[in-house]
């Protein structure tokens, strides 16, 4: 009898041993299969960051053919048409010759033609439309797959003549934050200067502003740095720089009123993507234009700027934005 109770127990014991063997596998395969989602979603988020840096470099490289549109070989031809052309003047008032005289105007005059009326090169409004659509789109995913539903905040970045170390280096980039939710406190300056994608504390992502191209041109346009020009002279040399040069729109505005910044664009060559089959993103980053500005405010101001409203005309031809300024910062 007792053999039997003995046995019995120690067959307990042994079944208790299997369950606990097969939660333990279990447990270790949910983890595993845990850990692969989670290897699968980074590696599907770091593709999706060098998509961005992908298309942004495309987009860069296409302004850089707009800013690029003085240097044409026009003045090579000029000089080659100038140079034989005074020798034969010279040479026809010695010679007494009309024939020189004649070949030495014409030859002038083609070279001065050359010299002074350059061509210009146009990219269609179309085709950057197209190349900044992308991403968008890109930045559309990102943020769905994350589930966020908070704003943009555009963080200046420190002038570029300020000394920092090393560890400090990225605290010279412009970036716009993306936040998780509504009322997201700011990142510290610890986490912008590791230049990381995914922000944990507070929740979103650090991104390269899609205006950031535009800025540049047009700081290169002012040869100034925009974090030492004061705000109202930003604001006054914005439309000019929007309209004329590259015609980016036909007309702009910028009004500032009780710490809100209110802009105005006319048939801007991005209207198309504020329509209702274009990428939400828009509404969060702005359209580049939108974008470039809030980069700029933040640069002359050093503070962080936040897209409040946006509206468009049921036309699509009049774009409104207002930017607010975060305190504190």
């Amino acid at each position: 009898m007792f053999p039997s109770l003995y046995g019995k127990s120690i067959l307990i014991e042994h079944i208790e041993t299997l369950k606990v063997i097969v939660c333990l596998f279990c447990v270790e395969k949910y983890m595993s299969r845990e850990k692969k989602e989670k290897k699968a979603e980074i590696s599907a988020t770091s593709y999706l960051l060098e998509r961005i840096r992908e298309l942004q470099l495309q987009v860069e490289n296409l302004k850089s053919e707009l800013e690029n549109i003085e240097r044409v070989p026009s003045v090579k031809i000029g000089i080659a048409f100038l140079i034989p052309g005074v020798a034969a003047l010279i040479f026809s008032v010695v010679k007494e010759s009309q024939i020189l005289a004649f070949i030495g105007l014409g030859l002038t005059f083609w070279g001065a033609l050359f010299l002074f009326v350059r061509p210009v090169r146009y990219v269609k409004s179309k085709l950057l439309h197209s190349a900044s659509l992308s991403s968008y789109l890109t930045i559309d995913r990102i943020i769905k797959d994350l589930k966020f539903k908070g704003k943009s905040y555009y963080i200046p970045p420190y002038p570029e003549d300020v000394y920092l170390p090393e560890h400090l280096k990225g605290l010279k980039e412009m970036v716009v934050f993306i936040s998780a939710n509504k009322h997201p406190d700011m990142p510290s300056i610890e986490e912008i200067a590791k230049s990381r994608f995914l922000l944990k504390n507070p929740n979103g992502i650090c991104i390269p502003p899609p205006g950031l191209g535009l800025l540049i041109q047009f700081e290169r346009t002012l040869g100034r740095d925009l974090s030492k020009v004061d705000l109202e002279t930003v604001l006054e040399v914005l439309p000019q720089l929007v309209t004329e040069g590259i015609p980016l729109a036909k007309q702009l505005e910028i009004e500032k009123e009780d710490g809100i910044i209110h802009l105005r664009i006319l048939n801007s060559i991005y209207k198309k993507m504020y329509n209702l089959e274009g990428p939400k993103s828009v509404h969060i980053l702005g359209c580049p234009i939108v974008s470039a500005i809030a980069c700029a405010i933040a640069k002359s101001t050093g503070k962080v700027v936040t897209i409040k409203e946006d509206k468009i005309s049921p036309d699509e031809q009049l774009i409104e934005v207002w930017y607010s300024l975060v305190a504190g910062d």
